[in-house]
């Protein structure tokens, strides 16, 4: 048999796309919770890693750099993100979340119970292999 014709393989994706559809649905009611969209808080979940060009940002949530300049622009009216010029090249603007932003981030990071309810029932190893098998899964180098 092939993998896509394996049930148990058929079984796992079901179950990988109940879960993203509740960690979707569960991110979209926590966003309205902080007066965000689901794309906004996306958006200052990855500023609040790193500042980075709208180009960037575009290629992490796979979407058009003109959709990313306005949710960059209603977020930074609201006072959670500013545009500062990249030290690397002052041609290149960054958006970066302000400190308002970043806690922000921090309050709707802290309010996605979701997934953390459910893998605290796990323990440490398995939480671990389930991270290396999802890593793997996307093609990166377990840690």
């Amino acid at each position: 048999m092939t993998p896509r014709a394996d049930p148990l393989t058929v079984e796992v994706v079901e179950l990988i796309g109940t879960v993203v559809a509740r960690y979707y649905e569960e991110y979209e009611h926590a966003a309205a919770e902080h007066s965000l969209t689901g794309a906004q808080a996306r958006v200052l979940r990855l500023l609040a890693h790193e500042p980075m060009p709208m180009r960037r940002i575009a290629a992490s949530l796979k979407c058009e750099p003109s959709n990313v300049t306005g949710i960059v622009d209603r977020l930074e009216s609201r006072g959670l993100v500013e545009r500062r010029p990249d030290p690397a090249d002052r041609r290149v603007k960054l958006a970066a979340p302000t400190e308002a932003g970043r806690a922000t981030a921090q309050r709707l990071r802290d309010s996605l119970d979701f997934a953390r309810e459910p893998l605290g029932e796990l323990s440490v190893a398995e939480r671990a292999l389930l991270k290396e098998l999802l890593q793997r899964m996307l093609g990166m180098t377990p840690e």
